[in-house]
Order: structure tokens, then sequence, then C-alpha cells
């Protein structure tokens, strides 16, 4: 029992892992022993945040843009040349885009769905080599998909790619849990609320306590939460765990 939450000595890669969730579950994994590959749009953002998780760990900056598909197989080739297997994949990279519904841009429609849902399938199927080589029938692989509770309930705000493409997220999930179960491949998916992150900064500047008001537990989610719940998924202890979407929101889907 005493290691049933261990990943020390998992490979590990985290897209979108320079910022936001994404950086807080690539820092709970270096701290908790696991070699971390981030990857992110940004390359010196991405290089900057490999160097400070490095300190404590193993972190591997893999800068690209994995709304394209170019994107995606260069991290998957960069990945490829110096792992045999993938034991975790967290498909965290996102975008929002916010705008009324009157004159809400194609642009902001396609980028979202690209990077948010797109990159969730083709990356998972780019890894698929990897990650069985990783996969045991008690230890299986790891795909975690990062939704949001905007994929569960309507969104208090004008964002109306964003929530469908999450909803996207969230079925796709399922789809390729069942898929892969039999390649001992697991996939779930957590469905945040708000976290103190930049995406979510603009809305707090705009509502302020409103949007903690409405968390039944009062405040937003952090570090820990994000490691947490990410962790959790990517352990022993939940090895028999597929096809799930955790709620990681401070009770707000609940009390809706």
């Amino acid at each position: 029992m005493e290691n049933l939450f261990s990943i020390a000595g998992k490979t590990a890669l985290v897209t979108g892992g320079s910022r936001g969730i994404g950086l807080m579950i690539a820092r709970g994994y270096v701290a908790a022993g696991a070699r971390v590959y981030i990857s992110s749009r940004k390359a010196d953002v991405c290089t900057a945040a490999a160097a400070e998780l490095g300190k404590s760990g193993t972190c591997i900056a893999v800068p690209a843009d994995l709304s394209s598909l170019t994107g995606i197989e260069h991290v998957v080739r960069e990945i490829s040349a110096r792992e045999t297997q993938l034991d975790i994949l967290v498909n965290n990279a996102g975008a929002t885009w916010g705008g009324k519904i009157d004159d809400f841009p194609e642009s902001g429609w396609d980028k979202v769905m690209d990077l948010n849902v797109k990159s969730v399938f083709f990356l998972t199927q780019k890894f698929l080599p990897l990650l069985e080589a990783a996969a045991r029938p008690t230890a299986p692989a790891r795909v975690i998909n990062i939704g949001s509770i905007d994929g569960l309930h309507t969104s208090l705000f004008d964002n109306f790619s964003y929530g469908p493409a999450k909803a996207a997220v969230h079925h796709l999930t399922r789809v390729l849990a069942t898929h892969l179960a039999a390649r001992h491949i697991t996939v779930n998916a957590i469905a945040p609320g708000p976290f103190a992150t930049d995406m979510m900064a603009p809305m707090v500047a705009r509502m302020g306590d409103e949007i903690i008001n409405r968390v039944p537990l009062k405040r937003m989610g952090g570090q820990e939460d994000a490691a947490g719940m990410a962790i959790f998924l990517a352990s022993r202890a939940a090895s028999y765990v597929t096809g799930t979407v955790l709620p990681l929101d401070g009770g707000m889907l609940g009390a809706s």
C-alpha cells in the first residue's frame, strides 16, 4: 500500500505544461519523481519552465504548436528519439476565445477546436506505440485529458467554442477508453472548475468575488488540487479507472 500513489520512475508528457494547470501538473509529477516532458507553443516560455522545474528533478522542454499535425508529429519524433516508452500522456494544451454571439469569428471557433479537441486525438494516436510499450495488464499506460466543467454545464462567459470543445473532449475520452482498454491503456479526463491561472485572470478581473462565491468551497483551485488528481490518475491506485470524467471544481457542478 505504501507505493499505491507513486509515479516515481515513470515517463510523462504534459502538453501546455509551461503555465496554468499544465504547469501545476508538471511540477507535481517532477516532485513525485517522474521524468517529465513539457510542450507549449512559445519556445522561450517552455524552455524557461523546464529549466525551473528541472531544479528539483527531470524536466525537458519540447516546444511546438500542437494545433497542427506538423507540430504534433514534431513532438512525437523528439520524444520517440529519447524514450522507448511513454507511461503518461497528459493532453492539457488548450485555448479559449471570448466574443459576443453576434460577431463571434470563425477563427475563434477553429483555433479552439483544433487545439482543444483535434490535438487530443492525434497526439494520442501518434503516441500509441510508446504508450503500448509501457502498458501492462495490471499496470496500464495512462492518457489523461484536461476538460472543463464548462463542458458539463453552461458557462457564465461568452466563450461559445470553449464549452462545446471541452464537451467533445469528455466524450472523446470515453470513446478512446473503450477502444484502448484491450491495449491496456486507460483514458480519463479531469474537468477543472475555476483555477488561479492566466486564462482565468481576465474573468476574475471582470467578475471578482462572483466567481468564488459560486464555488461551495469558496476558493479557487491551486497547485496541490491539480497535481493531486493527476498523480492519482497516473498511479497504481487508478489502474482500474477508465472512461471517467472527474470534476475538480470545489463542488460547483454538484451545486448547480
